[in-house]
């Protein structure tokens, strides 16, 4: 996973970095780093990056994520993430 990947994932997902990093416990600088290539994800976030790129495949998750985001937070993006890629 290259920082390129990092932020098309991101962009796929319609997230802002504040978002996207809320999701993976970061601070949206480091979001900005990594998508810099300054930094790297840990491996426990590289993981969740991992199943983010799977549920984006979903659009059903992308309709979805914003509205999960706005209305419920951050845990119940991460159930519902996390479940559509093992259903």
């Amino acid at each position: 996973m290259n920082s390129k990947d990092i932020k098309k994932l991101r962009k796929n997902l319609g997230l802002n970095q504040a978002k996207f990093g809320d999701l993976l416990g970061a601070h949206p600088m480091t979001v900005s780093k990594w998508e810099r290539d300054e930094l790297k994800p840990s491996d426990y976030q590289k993981t969740l990056i991992t199943e983010f790129q799977q549920a984006a495949k979903d659009e059903k998750v992308k309709e979805n994520l914003k509205t999960i985001l706005l209305g419920a937070g951050i845990a119940a993006a991460l159930y519902f993430i996390l479940k559509s890629t093992r259903s």
